[in-house]
């Protein structure tokens, strides 16, 4: 790739994003959704492999398809109310295709086929920037409606994501699509509190970025795609691998990991709702996601793999240290004893 496409590449990503989550009209969030699909698709696609253009081929149709649900959406708002601002979504065909769309644009049951597929064909630090940054807008898009959304509807696919989430991951070996369905399992997390509370839904998606990006960044520096790479990995990197499986434990959810806060404080508000059911219902799905990141965590701390005559063990290089890395790694492990804090100022 040409080196100046990827500062442009960059730039309109953090065009687009600004534009949507600073618009209040419909038509300039659409803009800035456009401006990000366009942009990703060249970092999706830039290995020329096969599978990276069929990434970047799904990943064009289906978030095209939602562009146009959400204009769709839109002008029919505008048909029956005269109304353009985007918090005055008040006709209840337009919310339920609003739905819809940010659905298949975040990759919420039942409209998550295109997620895991494209995120294994595309490059870890591109699969990074798909799970955090590119499902902002849209979540944004959102919160700004909540209070017009049906409540049922996004509960029902809370809780079929955070099911799916972790009943698809159990039997995965690539690392890239363990942590889609994970993705997946955490919208289900931020989507049922949404309504009732769109501040915990926002603080909830700022840690699982935070505990993305240092898995992420940290299977990238030790070029994990899949489990086996892991195993053999502690010969190269024995610290990151060590920190590799608290930052799995605290995306899990295990106090006393940061990742165990957003989920205390959901179960809470959602019991105060007088949801206790779906509180219920949500914490025991998350046992199936508990599952897997175990068995990475495991795989992550294991020293003597299996059939290792047949690895290629990479012996310890000395190697700069990586700053963004260690520090996405101490917030995505240490922040729980500071959430009273926290929450009081979210």
């Amino acid at each position: 790739m040409n080196p100046h496409t990827t500062p442009v590449l960059a730039i309109s990503l953090a065009l687009g994003t600004t534009i949507t989550i600073s618009s209040n009209h419909w038509v300039l969030a659409w803009t800035g959704l456009e401006i990000n699909t366009l942009a990703i698709i060249p970092l999706i696609s830039k290995s020329h492999h096969p599978r990276a253009v069929e990434a970047a081929t799904k990943y064009f149709l289906t978030q095209a398809a939602a562009s146009a649900l959400v204009l769709f959406s839109s002008i029919t708002n505008a048909w029956a109310t005269g109304q353009w601002d985007i918090t005055q979504l008040n006709h209840p065909t337009s919310c339920l295709l609003l739905t819809a769309a940010i659905a298949i644009k975040l990759g919420l049951v039942p409209f998550h086929f295109w997620f895991p597929e494209v995120l294994q064909g595309s490059p870890l630090m591109t699969a990074l920037l798909l799970s955090t940054l590119m499902k902002f807008p849209p979540l944004t898009l959102l919160l700004m409606t909540s209070k017009s959304l049906n409540p049922t509807l996004l509960t029902a696919m809370a809780l079929a994501s955070a099911a799916l989430g972790g009943w698809m991951g159990l039997n995965q070996t690539q690392t890239r699509k363990i942590l889609a369905f994970s993705s997946i399992s955490h919208l289900g997390w931020i989507a049922i509190i949404l309504v009732y509370n769109p501040k915990l839904a926002l603080l909830t998606f700022y840690l699982y970025t935070i505990m993305t990006s240092a898995v992420f960044m940290a299977l990238n520096k030790i070029k994990a795609l899949n489990l086996s790479t892991i195993l053999t990995s502690w010969t190269k990197t024995p610290m990151l691998n060590a920190t590799l499986m608290l930052m799995l434990l605290s995306l899990a959810g295990l106090p006393p990991l940061t990742g165990f806060m957003p989920k205390w404080l959901i179960i809470q508000e959602l019991i105060k709702q007088e949801m206790t059911p779906a509180a219920m219902a949500i914490a025991m799905l998350s046992l199936l996601s508990l599952f897997f990141y175990l068995r990475l965590a495991y795989h992550s701390t294991i020293t003597l793999p299996p059939n290792s005559s047949n690895h290629m063990k990479q012996w310890y290089t000395s190697k700069p240290p990586s700053t963004p890395t260690a520090i996405l790694a101490s917030l995505s492990i240490l922040l729980l004893p500071l959430s009273p804090m926290i929450h009081a100022i979210v």
